[in-house]
């Protein structure tokens, strides 16, 4: 009998956690500028030990920005500082080629192509969208920052990337949004061909 009542916990187990990947991966959320336009989405899936996060964005000046993941799902504009600082839950230094970095929400710079748009997909590792402390969804969620200058991958705290000029909230509450964001790149391209 304690066996029977073991198989039924596991597979409920695993139910549930197939339950929350779905509501979880892929998540898309919007980027909004300081003047609360939608410039692009932001999809978050789930893989194996990281976050992939397929960025489409326009309306950005042409070069390399610097691209977080911050603390609180917050955007209030017009200066996004209600986000908070880089999500670092491990307490690191800042940037990718610090040594003794990285935060965890630290990403390569976004390149913005002559045209104001990106088209890319970065990758978070060890990042997750299920529970845990490393999960961009804990407590009330993260949220997804671009800077208007490039990222110098040492500087502290946070590269010296400048402003923060594209904000995106990373929650569960844009997971179950039936609203879901459009991609406002793809009206261009409708209009260019």
């Amino acid at each position: 009998m304690k066996r029977y009542v073991l198989c039924f916990f596991l597979v409920m187990l695993m139910f549930f956690a197939s339950c929350q990947a779905e509501d979880r991966s892929p998540l898309e959320v919007r980027l909004y500028n300081p003047d609360n336009d939608a410039v692009g989405t932001a999809t978050f899936k789930e893989q194996e030990d990281l976050v992939t996060v397929q960025i489409k964005v326009e309306g950005l000046e042409q070069g390399l920005h610097g691209v977080h993941i911050h603390e609180y799902a917050k955007c209030e504009g017009p200066d996004f500082q209600s986000a908070g600082n880089h999500f670092n839950p491990e307490g690191n230094e800042h940037g990718l080629m610090h040594p003794e970095g990285a935060h965890l929400g630290d990403m390569p710079n976004l390149e913005i192509e002559a045209d104001g748009t990106a088209d890319v997909e970065l990758e978070l590792p060890g990042a997750t969208l299920m529970d845990g402390d490393k999960s961009l969804l804990r407590e009330d969620g993260t949220s997804i920052i671009i800077h208007g200058g490039q990222d110098d991958g040492v500087s502290q705290p946070a590269g010296d990337a400048g402003d923060r000029v594209v904000c995106g909230a990373i929650s569960l509450d844009e997971a179950t949004d039936d609203d879901k964001p459009t991609d406002p790149t793809e009206s261009n391209k409708k209009e260019e061909e």
